[in-house]
């Protein structure tokens, strides 16, 4: 389990630069400035915390208790997918009630670090 939080992070990271790039090549045009600016928030995000959950694999490798550890990914992924998910959605089609989804994404990215954090704290004397 511990090369799939590696897996998830380095697939994520490919998706944002993507993301990224067809966003700033392809969409750019065709946005309002301010959807624009909504799309490229989503993919800042997208990319520190694809960033996040590479690390959260690595330290999978160090620390002997790892329950927090995929606690804290799951978070991290689950916000990936609402926060810029959502983003990513209203950007392109406009849709507002997406915007409710938004918040959720970022409890999720809030609680994924919080447990990264207690999974530090836990795991202190390890190095």
């Amino acid at each position: 389990m511990r090369n799939y939080f590696v897996f998830l992070g380095s697939i994520n990271a490919f998706l944002a630069v993507s993301l990224g790039a067809f966003g700033a090549h392809g969409l750019k045009s065709h946005l309002s400035s301010a959807m624009f600016t909504v799309y490229q928030t989503g993919v800042q995000y997208h990319m520190s915390h694809a960033l996040g959950l590479l690390a959260i694999g690595i330290l999978m490798h160090f620390w002997s208790n790892t329950r927090s550890l995929h606690i804290a990914g799951w978070f991290l992924l689950g916000g990936i997918i609402l926060f810029s998910g959502s983003l990513y959605v209203l950007s392109i089609t406009g849709m507002r009630t997406l915007g409710i989804i938004t918040p959720f994404g970022g409890i999720a990215f809030l609680i994924g670090w919080l447990v990264l954090a207690i999974a530090a704290w836990q795991n202190k004397d390890k190095g």
